[in-house]
This record gives structure tokens, C-alpha cells and sequence, in this order.
């Protein structure tokens, strides 16, 4: 393993992936840019490249075994290991103005959501665990959402807005994984935490965030960067605690 702190963000080439990409590069880190789209994968390593940041693009569909493993293989070979895992990689399914309600929503959608909000998380944890395993203070962070709490979303008088049944659902789903993670890795050195970014203003909300990318950001690099004695299993935004 490399002294240089490695990371990889997956859904790195824009919004919220790219910002915390950058925030990890700031410290020093050595960051892998997780993205499929090739053009933007490089267009974003590029700009990191042109910021200090020693960043590498790595080619990733999180809801492809053969292009996870592959990018296990090239971080292994590229960077000699992996510290640090953001499962950043999202889609929300939402077609031009239509509601996706519970009642309205095509199963091929919530389908297509899971395989890539919560299958895909479970894919390229497990595919980099050998690697997080051999580190000496490994981190995972999920990219969650507080509209997946249950107990928010059964609070009389919290509202979470019309957020798409779906999209709800994964984030729900991905809260239920990242325990369930926590339970079997227990007895290991890996902390793993879930962290909401709130509602940011980028393409995948349509820009009616009230945050910038950069506070979207600001709660996955510090559960990157936790001490060895800091906390695990647990859910966070920029205020603390949220409750599952």
C-alpha cells in the first residue's frame, strides 16, 4: 500500500462526485475518478490535474460486474490499493415532469434505480473490500439521502417534499445495505457511514437545490477523513445525526 492516501469516487465527473473528488485531492490524496462517460470522466481529471490534484480516471459501471472488476484491477495496479471508497454513483429515474409516484411508477424504473442506487453499491464495495481490507485506516462513506429515513418520513409534521416514490425507496434500501455492512465488517478496522448532502443545486435535482456542490460535498469528506476512533454505522448530514 502506498503512503499516499487513496480514494475512489464513483460518479466523480460532475456535481456532488466531482466536489468531494476535488476536497479529498486538496489534502493530498490520491483520487480516483470513477465515472462512465468517458469524455466527462477525462474532462474531470483533467481539471484536477489542472488544480494540483493527482487524480487518475477510472472506468466504471457500477451495474456491470466485468467493468467493476476491471476497475478493481486498475486501481490495484495503478495505485498499489485503496484507502477509501465514496459510493457516490446515483440516478433518480425522474422522466421529464412526470410523477413518479408509487401508484404511477413504471417497475422497470425502480428496477433500473436499484441495480444502480443500491446493487451497485454492493458490487463495487465488494469488489474493492480486498483492498480496503489491507489498509491501514479504511474508510467507506454511501452517498445516502435523508429522504430515505424512515423515521423522517413517519414524523408528523416533516414534510420531505414530492420526492420521487423510487428514487425514495433506493436510498431506503442503500440505509438497510450500509448496516447491514456495518454488522458483518464489525470486527474490523473499516468505519463505514452513511452521509446525506441535502438538497443541492445540480442536473440531478434540476438546479432547485439550495446548496452548492461544494456544501453537497462538504459531509462525505469528513466522513473520509475520520480518525481511527471515529464514528461507524452511523447516518450524518451537516448537522449531525440523521435518523434512519
Amino acid at each position: 500500500m502506498s503512503e499516499q492516501t487513496i480514494a475512489l469516487v464513483t460518479g466523480a465527473n460532475k456535481g456532488i462526485g466531482y466536489e468531494i473528488a476535488a476536497g479529498l485531492g486538496a489534502l493530498g490524496w490520491r483520487i480516483g475518478v470513477g465515472a462512465r462517460d468517458r469524455q466527462r470522466r477525462e474532462t474531470a481529471v483533467e481539471k484536477l490535474h489542472a488544480a494540483g490534484i493527482d487524480a487518475f480516471g477510472v472506468p466504471l459501471d457500477v451495474t456491470d460486474d466485468a467493468s467493476v472488476a476491471t476497475a478493481a484491477k486498475l486501481i490495484a495496479d495503478h495505485a498499489g490499493g485503496l484507502d477509501v471508497l465514496v459510493n457516490n454513483a446515483a440516478i433518480n429515474g425522474i422522466t421529464g415532469n412526470l410523477p413518479q409516484t408509487p401508484t404511477t411508477v413504471d417497475p422497470a424504473t425502480v428496477r433500473t434505480i436499484v441495480e444502480t442506487n443500491v446493487i451497485g453499491v454492493i458490487r463495487v464495495t465488494n469488489a474493492m473490500l480486498p483492498m480496503l481490507h489491507a489498509s491501514a485506516s479504511p474508510r467507506i462513506v454511501n452517498i445516502s439521502s435523508s429522504v430515505g429515513s424512515l423515521a423522517l418520513q413517519t414524523t408528523p409534521g416533516i414534510d420531505m417534499g414530492p420526492v420521487p416514490a423510487a428514487y425514495l425507496a433506493s436510498k431506503t434500501f442503500l440505509n438497510a445495505v450500509t448496516i447491514q455492512y456495518v454488522k458483518e465488517l464489525g470486527d474490523t478496522n473499516i468505519l463505514i457511514n452513511s452521509g446525506c448532502p441535502g438538497l443541492t443545486a445540480t442536473d440531478f435535482t434540476g438546479f432547485s437545490g439550495d446548496r452548492t456542490p461544494q456544501q453537497g460535498a462538504a459531509i462525505a469528506i469528513r466522513l473520509a477523513t475520520l480518525p481511527d476512533d471515529g464514528p461507524t454505522g452511523g447516518f450524518f448530514d451537516d448537522a449531525g445525526v440523521v435518523p434512519w
